[in-house]
């Protein structure tokens, strides 16, 4: 989805408890603490783990409370296992999550796969429409795709199943996918061409379906999973509890090969199902221990956050999101994905280059320049689905309010736009009207730090093309001042 959840999850200060008054983090570590309880040192180290390993998580449940669990929380969607269509694209209103896409109507789906698979359903689409259906997990591991790259445009039946799930795939399913943790977000997203296509869109929407497998096959349903006292989470808590947070959600995550490691060492300082003490049998040294491994945490995943990816024309191209072996364990590239926009794409289903500064490294600020974006002729971006540019504010990462309600220029957008002189393309980008003959080609930009993110929708692979992210025979024009 290329969202991150907006409660400051890194960006106030991470720790346990409020450490106000506790013992210098420099003591030496109490004599009378059992000895099986982890040095200050360790301690450290295995929060500062916990933070890089932890923060999708942690950022995903925000994310599922507010749209499913909380229906207070102003963001609220549905209940689990029900579709729910956004008949419209994004806006500066939407305050939920950042980096928002902004082209195409969203379908979402919570899936809780505890008693039984669900199957979704979708219909056949015309060929010139794009879409898809993002399946991610837990983990923030995208598991699975259905679409117009993965799977083709025609109708279909597939069976999601959760961790446990030990069945065999039922006649007229056309692929089981499997999630790792027993609660699964989906992401349907639907190709809207022009404003007057909405109604198109909403027929397309009104084909998903989703069902319980026994409701599928006409059996019936197994006994419901029990109810979950689910942990409120906001802002403050957040900030102040995020290891009892990563507690929660890890009970609904069994582990993998590769995470065995760290959960044995979450385990040591009573985090995890498999924790062998409390947190709060810490000495007050060891929570000191805690915050600092926190805090060291967030720092290494905004340290490795402005170097994501590779740096080409002033833009940041990388890949950054995919299934469990992708990651193998890189649990940094795992935050900082998130971080970036989580629910993000992997890179054969969409790339994003990223931009906050000219090539030269000075930052983009919508209050001090106009700029501008060139295409040369035949040089736009290749895609098999389409391409967009979407503006947002770089303090906040939320898109942009502005006097003509536009918050990208993307392909459809191409036969009201006006190339120039040698068929060109160039995009304005500035806080004001560039002028009423230029304005078709305006990107309103904020008044203020820019952040540009090019989204480039099932990419080529033959040349020219953008893969590998980084590397490919394609790239990016880069930003200019204007002219």
């Amino acid at each position: 989805m290329h969202l991150r959840y907006s409660a400051p999850l890194v960006h106030g200060a991470l720790t346990l408890l409020s450490l106000t008054g506790c013992a210098s983090h420099d003591a030496l570590e109490d004599p009378t603490v059992p000895q099986e309880i982890p040095t200050l040192e360790e301690t450290r180290r295995i929060a500062e783990e916990a933070l890089v390993y932890g923060l999708p998580l942690v950022m995903n449940y925000g994310v599922m409370h507010a749209y499913i669990v909380d229906r207070e929380s102003g963001q609220w969607k549905a209940p689990f296992n029900t579709l729910f269509h956004e008949h419209r694209v994004y806006t500066y209103e939407d305050t939920a999550v950042v980096t928002p896409n902004s082209d195409t109507p969203y379908s979402m789906a919570w899936l809780d796969l505890r008693a039984e698979p669900m199957v979704i359903s979708v219909p056949a689409v015309e060929p010139s429409r794009y879409y898809s259906v993002q399946m991610i997990d837990g983990n923030t591991f995208n598991y699975g795709y259905v679409g117009s790259r993965a799977t083709g445009n025609e109708a279909g039946s597939y069976l999601v199943a959760g961790p446990s799930w030990s069945g065999e795939a039922p006649a007229g399913i056309r692929k089981v996918f499997r999630s790792t943790t027993e609660f699964s977000p989906l992401v349907f997203r639907t190709q809207l061409f022009r404003a007057d296509d909405m109604p198109n869109v909403e027929r397309v929407q009104a084909g998903y379906a989703l069902q319980p497998l026994s409701k599928f096959l006409g059996s019936a349903p197994p006994a419901p999973a029990p109810e979950i006292a689910w942990p409120k989470i906001d802002k403050q808590r957040a900030e102040t509890h995020f290891l009892e947070y990563l507690d929660f959600v890890l009970a609904f995550a069994p582990p993998g090969p590769e995470e065995r490691a760290i959960r044995a060492d979450l385990a040591r300082i009573g985090v995890g199902p498999g924790k062998v003490r409390r947190t709060s049998e810490l000495s007050p040294a060891h929570l000191v221990a805690l915050g600092e491994g926190l805090k060291a945490g967030q720092a290494q995943v905004k340290e490795k956050l402005q170097n994501l990816g590779t740096p080409v024309n002033g833009w940041r191209i990388g890949s950054a999101f995919g299934d469990r072996a992708f990651f193998a364990g890189n649990w940094l590239l795992r935050a900082v994905a998130a971080e970036a926009g989580i629910y993000g794409n992997n890179a054969e289903e969409a790339v994003y280059p990223m931009a906050k500064t000219l090539p030269d490294g000075t930052p983009l600020d919508g209050a001090k320049h106009a700029y501008e974006l060139r295409f040369e002729k035949g040089q736009l971006p290749p895609v098999n689905a389409f391409w967009s540019i979407t503006m947002y504010d770089g303090r906040t990462q939320l898109l942009v309010k502005n006097p003509i309600g536009r918050y990208l220029i993307n392909a459809p957008m191409l036969p009201q736009m006006k190339t120039d002189a040698d068929g060109g393309l160039t995009i304005h980008i500035q806080k004001d009207s560039p002028g009423a003959e230029r304005e078709s080609n305006w990107l309103p930009a904020p008044d203020g730090p820019i952040y540009l993110v090019m989204r480039l929708y099932w990419p080529k692979t033959e040349a020219p093309s953008i893969l590998p992210p980084g590397q490919g025979s394609w790239k990016p024009p880069a930003l200019r001042l204007a002219r």
